[in-house]
């Protein structure tokens, strides 16, 4: 299987998609619409439009954000090709790109693949509370960043911009109730200041809560994963003078949930004893000068966030009465304090202009990250086989474990205008990353990396309506350390400290507008070659005690990830908008563990193929109906063993109506009820024999509520 082509694994009906999309590039369409909106990138040191993009990007605007009535990036990252999530718990923070990225909460260096950002503030590894509510665009930058983004990211970055003051008063108000306890409140208002109209404000705050989609049969309680999440934000936009602008974000993000979801038997009635917690409460804050004079602008982006993390869970998923005869009693919990300090530096030329001569451009930068971390552990456990002569397991374990880093790097990005219509873009980024870590169990690591990372690209505008870029990119994720705690057998003693990985990524690219519709077309075929691949696997030390069952991160020989990404959105009519997305993907790693199980397989989190596609029509005055399909194919759970999830499509409905400043909906998400599966863990948790089994983390089931807006 794992030498078939990448056409021979599409079924034929995605064959048929794929190349009714890309005759679409060169057949012109003829229908009757309003002119194509234009999209600008937010995530790039310079403003500019989609079509002008020199690498793979997907972007949810403000429409598609609204019409999402569960306001999270975990709902509509199923709208993005090439991207998933491994949810444990209440919400994931870690999401996968093109198949990279972390899947679990680190055992050791705290790296991200893939990078969050949220207002220029780095969440990476902290994507729990990514909250959309009144976010202006969602930007999923797709393979290695450094060169064109403030913060390093291997895979890509999501960059998440939320809606600046405005120079009028305005704001919203929405409610939402639903099944399972579904209820959420919003409000957003702001405009300028009275005493000062060169000063604009803006203040956002949301409120959800529900019950979850679980029953816990032996407390008897329907709660038990249920969220409470409050985010809260207050933006000020004030010009100091005609040539300097000052921008201030204070930002709180109390996300808490409750942890139950994992069951002996796969169903959705759990049987725990001790639920725990899934929770992070951030505060953030940040600062952005701009200073523009003739020919040269000075940017300054400062920023800080502090986290308190809440990671606990019943270990042994069940209670004393359905153990029994056995006494078989685990709880874990950590007690998380992240704090961080990010300063960037960017001095900017004035844009390529054909009109003003403007032939050459430059960014110059530097940038700054401090991180601070503290976890605080407590894992106790007790094992009794009455029928058994060996004594009693006991464990009572608690200790306290400290890391710091600091990123230091120095980037530049140049741009050279060939002809009209043929850019040169180069640049290059250089890193050195230093971290300490010491706990009380007398473990103790210093790493350090300097790494080197850049991107050469060639833009072409083809005509006024095709733009056709390809690149050659290299991106580096720095090295680390496993925790060793545990690990008393040989085969792991050599396997602590893991080394950088470094990623090739090659991407060709067309976008395509077409006169007289409003229709836009992004296709992007890509090829990444990684070496010194850094693989997470599983493992569980003791057999007895599911606190053990730890992961550890090894490098690989070399990998392998390639395949393309399409979408198209089109508003065909005033009444009509329609959008489609595919991502197809093939992995490979190689040479990683040491006995090469796995050499060559499929890497994990990485689904051949994730597809969206869906509506909004506007079929009479004043009503709507919205209505999307996406799904993924299967995956591998982990690195270290063979076990798959099942492909799934999930359905959502939404049936509004729109008067003047007030807007109603229904909406359903799940709408045929599929069971389906996010998350999977290999190991023994079922006494006395504690078979390796496989337990899956199941997706929500089918709720629907109704929302009511009101616009001023």
């Amino acid at each position: 299987m794992q030498n078939k082509s990448l056409s021979n694994d599409i079924n034929p009906c995605f064959k048929s998609l794929i190349l009714s999309l890309i005759s679409i590039v060169f057949v012109p369409l003829q229908m009757n619409a309003t002119e194509i909106e234009e999209i600008i990138v937010k995530g790039s040191y310079r403003e500019i439009t989609l079509e002008k993009n020199d690498g793979s990007l997907f972007v949810l605007n403000e429409e598609q954000l609204k019409a999402e009535p569960i306001k999270h990036l975990e709902q509509l990252s199923f709208l993005v090709p090439n991207l998933n999530f491994a949810l444990s718990d209440g919400r994931p923070r870690y999401f996968q790109i093109r198949g990279i990225g972390e899947q679990s909460g680190y055992e050791g260096t705290p790296n991200s693949s893939v990078g969050l950002m949220i207002d220029d503030i780095d969440f990476s590894g902290q994507g729990g509370i990514s909250s959309s509510f009144d976010m202006e665009q969602i930007e999923v930058h797709r393979g290695p960043q450094g060169s064109r983004m403030g913060a390093n990211a291997l895979a890509g970055m999501i960059y998440m911009q939320s809606k600046d003051p405005t120079k009028v008063f305005s704001g919203l108000s929405e409610l939402m109730m639903g099944s399972d306890g579904v209820h959420s409140a919003g409000l957003v208002f702001g405009g300028p200041l009275e005493d000062n109209p060169d000063a604009q404000y803006r203040i956002s705050i949301r409120q959800d809560k529900s019950d979850g989609f679980r029953k816990n049969t032996y407390l008897n309680r329907e709660d038990t994963t249920g969220k409470d999440e409050l985010t809260a934000r207050f933006k000020l936009n004030y010009q100091l003078n005609e040539n300097t602008d000052l921008k201030l974000l204070l930002q709180k993000s109390d996300f808490e949930a409750m942890s139950d979801s994992w069951t002996t038997d796969g169903s959705l009635n759990t049987l725990s004893d001790k639920p725990g917690f899934d929770s992070q409460d951030s505060n953030s804050y940040g600062i952005k000068v701009y200073h523009k004079r003739e020919g040269i602008s000075f940017q300054s982006l400062t920023s800080g966030t502090s986290s308190d993390i809440l990671i606990s869970y019943d270990a042994d998923w069940s209670n004393p009465i359905d153990n029994a005869p056995y006494t078989y009693d685990f709880f874990s919990e950590t007690l998380r304090s992240r704090k961080s300090f990010n300063q960037e530096f960017r001095l900017l030329s004035d844009p390529l202009s054909i009109e003003s001569g403007q032939a050459f451009a430059w960014v110059l930068g530097a940038y700054y990250l401090d991180l601070d971390e503290q976890n605080d552990i407590t894992d106790l456990g007790t094992y009794i086989n009455p029928s058994s002569s060996w004594p009693p397991y006991i464990k009572n374990v608690t200790g306290m474990r400290n890391y710091d880093s600091q990123n230091k790097a120095l980037f530049g990005t140049f741009d050279y205008l060939l002809s009209e219509t043929l850019t040169l873009s180069f640049g290059m980024r250089w890193e050195d990353w230093e971290a300490h870590y010491s706990d009380t169990f007398g473990e103790q690591f210093n790493p350090n990396d300097q790494m080197l990372g850049g991107k050469l690209s060639l833009t072409k505008d083809w005509s006024d309506e095709v733009n056709i870029y390809a690149s050659i990119s290299r991106g580096y994720k720095a090295g680390g350390f496993n925790l060793g705690s545990g690990f008393s057998d040989d085969l792991y003693a050599d396997a602590l400290i893991y080394d950088p990985e470094y990623l090739w990524n090659y991407e060709v690219g067309i976008n395509r507008q077409f006169s007289g519709s409003d229709t836009n077309l992004d296709a992007i075929v890509f090829y990444s070659d990684r070496k010194d691949q850094q693989v997470m696997a599983s493992t569980q030390v003791d057999p007895n005690d599911p606190n053990t069952f730890t992961f550890l991160t090894q490098n690989a020989a070399s990998g392998k990830n390639y395949g393309m990404e399409l979408s198209i959105k089109s508003q065909p009519t005033d009444a009509l908008n329609l959008f489609a997305s595919i991502g197809l993907l093939k992995t490979e790693v190689n040479h990683w563990d040491m006995t090469n199980a796995q050499n060559g397989r499929a890497q994990a989190h990485a689904p051949e193929r994730t597809f969206a596609i869906g509506m909004r029509w506007f079929p009479i005055e004043s009503f709507y109906m919205g209505f999307d399909v996406n799904g993924k194919s299967d995956f591998y759970y982990s690195d270290s063993h063979d076990n798959k999830s099942s492909s799934y499509t999930l359905a959502n409905l939404v049936i509004g109506y729109q008067k003047e400043q007030w807007s109603y909906e229904f909406w359903v998400r799940n709408l045929f009820d599929e069971y389906y599966s996010l998350r999977g863990f290999y190991f023994g948790n079922v006494p006395p024999t504690f078979p390796r089994t496989l337990f899956e983390r199941q997706g929500d089931l089918r709720h629907m509520g109704i929302s009511v807006r009101y616009e001023f």
